[in-house]
């Protein structure tokens, strides 16, 4: 029986069975398997893949939803990724056209490398962004911000969900909920009883993703960071607006390098929504 040509491959939601498969897939394009972000992905938002004739995935992304369930304000999309025996034949394209029209008029937005932005502009997404990922052991100064942090616990989820929904534009119950089961670490910032930042550091292969990280300004930004280097013996990972040049050179200084640019690129919006003066950097860029 002929081998069936891609295109014509049918699209179908992921579930957590695919867990395995979405890692070796990630790995067949020679990035890190990452399970566990994966799981929280699959569980948090929505799979869409395509199965290879001879095992496996074609290709995979992933989309989270912001907002009220029946009407979201938004969609974030990631982990965008065709099998390297499958690529340049439009599988990605055609993917991302699905998503995209089943996501109707929902606003979306995504990270992109240098390599995926010309399909994402030939899709209609537009550059309104950049995010500087930032790699390294963070190195204490002795002169670190003073603003008081301390672990998180359960009774700041709601003050957590109320700011985090003031600062992103968008509710996100379902994903501030389950920090404290994917990450390492989550503290906050606190002012005279109030929560005026709070960040998370969870695992990524050998190193601790710093985000979300959202803070009043940028010393609470700065002293949130200090706080989660301090407490691990992981390298730090982030990816940070551009517009906080302070906090960039701040981090650059304290052991942690440039590593890459991203484009932020939005479709059906002119600009993300919420207040980026305070929004410093994702809890990954496969989900805004």
């Amino acid at each position: 029986m002929p081998t069936p040509s891609p295109a014509a491959l049918p699209i179908r939601r992921l579930t957590l069975r695919d867990l395995t498969a979405c890692a070796d897939l990630s790995e067949d394009r020679g990035w890190p398997r990452e399970e566990h972000k994966w799981g929280f992905l699959l569980t948090a938002g929505r799979g869409y893949g395509i199965d290879a004739p001879d095992g496996g995935l074609v290709s995979a992304c992933v989309v989270t939803d912001y907002g009220p369930q029946e009407r979201p304000d938004l969609g974030a999309i990631g982990m965008v990724l065709v099998a390297e025996r499958y690529a340049r034949r439009g599988i990605g394209r055609r993917l991302m056209r699905h998503v995209v029209d089943s996501m109707g008029t929902t606003p979306l937005t995504l990270h992109s490398t240098p390599y995926g932005q010309p399909l994402y502009e030939e899709l209609g997404f537009k550059v309104t962004g950049r995010a500087e990922m930032l790699r390294g052991r963070f190195t204490p100064s002795g002169s670190e911000p003073t603003v008081a942090t301390r672990a998180a616990t359960a009774e700041d989820l709601s003050a957590l969900v109320r700011l985090d929904e003031e600062v992103f534009g968008a509710d996100r119950t379902h994903i501030i909920t389950r920090l404290p089961a994917f990450a390492d670490q989550l503290r906050v910032a606190e002012e005279n009883g109030r929560i005026v930042g709070y960040a998370g550091a969870w695992p990524n292969m050998d190193t601790q993703v710093v985000g979300p990280l959202i803070a009043r300004d940028t010393e609470t930004a700065k002293a949130l960071i200090a706080a989660l280097g301090a407490h691990t013996d992981r390298p730090l990972r982030t990816d940070i607006d551009v517009r906080h040049d302070e906090l960039l050179a701040w981090a650059k200084e304290h052991g942690l390098a440039s590593v890459a640019f991203n484009a932020v690129m939005t479709y059906g919006i002119s600009e993300l929504p919420g207040d980026w003066t305070r929004r410093f950097a994702p809890l990954t860029v496969a989900a805004g």
